[in-house]
């Protein structure tokens, strides 16, 4: 491959994630262009003129044109194929969450480093507009209590495997990533951890419910997810001695590609509808300040920079394995751990 070429992908997994909220970010720009897709869902992929669809992970790797992996399979088998495509000498970008257990997660990161390939994780709410206007107002404001919370109205229990007693299933390890990386990028590594996790729906074989409420000294940061709520509440807000802000919806990117938008039209991004927020003053006056929707290519577009000409990774793969510590604590009820090294940001921001 010249450093000119489109970088060759191999999609392995294509339900929603690949299909969806994965391809089309990825043929919009210009950097890539998908070769292969791996999947059991071969008559989908070929009516989107896939140009190699196979059924397995060698398969896909026999193909020389593929330069990059990208893995959006179940989370329980994200190691074992991000693993495989590591040794066969490709660069890999894994789904979040980074494996289902912290031991996946560090022999990822040593293969990575022993194949000499990069690795990246792929948490893209980074680039959300409520996410980036939070890291701004927290920049400059004290902040008291945060809360990002990810509510739905879904009473009955779908037969998918996120709803199976598997490793990697489950409420926490579905959403419980985006928020907790978030708040890691918002304040850094907490004092303390405490987690309520249950199953509240009749048929789910996995958790439906959390909240972790995250220890700053004195301020907190309360992370929470619920299928069972109709009347949804703010999704993100940020309270503190200057008032409070909050947003009313998640940023509109997902929504716009399950709609089947094309990202590769001129102007998608810029046509994106803004977030409603608001803020409240401490002289009690409630002002509208909507939020601009995030960069849909900000991900992929450092991703490819970090292949062809050494830039950094979108994401640390550290910084990923430490969202997966917190996961495991919470479930296991046990005190947070030490993180491996990413993001021990001193937490100005957050105070008393």
């Amino acid at each position: 491959m010249t450093t000119s070429s489109p970088i060759g992908v191999g999609l392995v997994g294509y339900g929603l994630a690949g299909a969806v909220l994965h391809a089309p970010i990825i043929e919009a720009l210009p950097d890539y262009r998908i070769a292969a897709v791996m999947t059991s869902r071969a008559e989908a992929a070929e009516r989107r003129d896939r140009p190699q669809v196979v059924s397995d992970i060698d398969a896909l790797l026999a193909i020389d044109e593929v330069e990059l992996v990208v893995v959006v399979t179940p989370n329980d088998l994200h190691a074992a194929h991000a693993e495989t495509a590591l040794r066969a000498g490709r660069h890999v970008v894994v789904d979040k969450p980074m494996a289902s257990s912290l031991a996946e997660c560090d022999r990822l990161i040593d293969v990575a480093a022993e194949a000499g390939r990069l690795l990246s994780v792929y948490h893209n709410r980074r680039w959300d507009g409520d996410y980036l206007a939070a890291r701004a107002i927290a920049a400059e404001e004290p902040v008291a209590l945060y809360e990002a919370r990810w509510d739905r109205f879904r009473p009955e229990a779908a037969a998918v495997w996120r709803n199976t007693p598997r490793p990697g299933a489950g409420l926490l390890w579905d959403l419980g990533p985006h928020l907790i990386d978030q708040a890691l990028g918002l304040f850094g590594w907490p004092d303390a951890m405490t987690a309520d996790v249950a199953t509240q729906r009749a048929g789910a074989g996995a958790d439906d419910y959390f909240e972790l409420t995250l220890h700053y000294g004195e301020a907190r940061a309360i992370l929470s997810a619920s299928t069972l709520v109709a009347a949804t509440r703010p999704h993100m807000a940020l309270h503190g001695t200057s008032g409070s802000w909050w947003t009313e919806g998640l940023d509109p990117l997902e929504a716009a590609l399950r709609a089947g938008e094309n990202p590769s039209r001129p102007g998608f991004a810029e046509g994106l509808p803004p977030i409603p927020a608001y803020r409240a003053t401490k002289d009690g006056e409630r002002l509208e300040a909507p939020v601009a929707a995030g960069d849909p290519y900000g991900f992929y577009r450092a991703m490819a920079a970090a292949i062809r000409s050494g830039g950094a990774l979108p994401v640390d793969p550290v910084e990923a394995r430490d969202v997966v510590a917190i996961i495991a604590a919470a479930h296991a009820g046990e005190p947070l751990p030490q993180p491996k090294g990413a993001r021990r940001l001193p937490v100005t921001a957050v105070q008393g």
